[in-house]
């Protein structure tokens, strides 16, 4: 009976911790306080960033978001002082536009585009106005028996058309500006095809090189111009409207056709240029100027006054 009076022994073991350890709960509360502290920054970069009108859009929003919420603006009415759709970007300031977008540069495009549209039109017009020609010359007996003296083609100018002469088939008298009947008749019908485009008309008269004065100073400058100036008349006469003529000029043998021969029949031409917009300008452009240097001895449709008449006894030019 005496181990009825024993006790079981009882160890109690105490686990000693560190003074001041609270677990990993710190680490917590500093992620937050971080991520406040950006979100903080990142409002204030916001604020900073944003314009004006947005601003006072923001605030009238906080002061009365429902009001805005259903009239889709602010609350004064100006829908376009809050962000709507997303917004606006937020890091353009007054002033700051981008690259690319500016009124000049989209003006600068569209006229580009405006430009090339026209350049497009206008030799699609012109080529139109060629083939037209063409078969005008093959239908026309009279017109397809001159053939050979009529050149038509495509330039940086636009649409020229030459008459040219031929050895034994001249369009003028030797040394004068009078017109054989042929030329006039094919003049004729060159104005009526050429009245039905809204191109502006340009002439100009050529001779060869022989060498052609006289003792008043009448030279082939003067013999190219007035053949260019009869050609102006004969295309009036054959129905083309007058107003279309922009330039008449002579250019005697500066510009021959057969430069290998300077004395080939077929430098003795008439040109008539259907000018396209660009050549347009650049004449009108040339007129203003010389109007504000000095003015104007007379328009083209005045020439008969300025020019010199022939004298009796012309010399050897063609």
């Amino acid at each position: 009976m005496a181990d009825e009076g024993l006790r079981p022994i009882i160890v109690k073991r105490i686990k000693k911790t560190a003074a001041g350890h609270h677990g990993g709960a710190w680490k917590i509360a500093y992620a937050d306080f971080v991520t406040a502290m950006m979100a903080f920054f990142l409002l204030m970069w916001l604020l900073g960033s944003t314009t004006k009108g947005d601003l006072n859009g923001i605030s009238e929003f906080f002061k009365t978001p429902l009001k805005v919420a259903m009239s889709g603006g602010s609350g004064s009415g100006d829908s376009s002082s809050i962000l709507q759709g997303g917004g606006k970007d937020l890091t353009a300031r007054t002033g700051q536009v981008k690259k690319g977008d500016t009124p000049a540069q989209k003006k600068s495009y569209d006229l580009k585009a405006a430009r090339e549209a026209l350049a497009k039109e206008e030799i699609a017009r012109l080529g139109q106005l060629k083939a037209k020609l063409e078969a005008t010359i093959e239908a026309n007996p009279l017109m397809k028996k001159y053939k050979n003296q009529l050149l038509l083609d495509l330039t940086s100018e636009g649409l020229r058309i030459q008459i040219v002469d031929e050895q034994n088939r001249p369009m003028f008298a030797l040394a004068r500006t009078e017109m054989q009947p042929y030329a006039k008749e094919i003049l004729h019908v060159i104005g009526i095809v050429l009245n039905e485009v809204p191109n502006k008309i340009g002439l100009s008269g050529h001779t060869d090189s022989t060498p052609y004065f006289s003792d008043t100073g009448y030279s082939n400058w003067e013999l190219s111009s007035e053949r260019a100036n009869a050609s102006r008349r004969e295309l009036v006469i054959g129905g083309m409207d007058e107003k279309k003529i922009l330039r008449v000029v002579g250019l005697a043998s500066a510009a021959n056709l057969d430069r290998r021969d300077p004395f080939n029949p077929i430098n003795r031409r008439i040109s008539i240029i259907v000018m396209n917009k660009k050549t347009e300008d650049m004449v009108m452009r040339d007129n203003a100027s010389q109007t504000l240097a000095e003015p104007a001895a007379g328009a083209a449709d005045d020439a008969d006054a300025a020019l010199v008449k022939p004298p009796s006894t012309p010399g050897a030019a063609k």
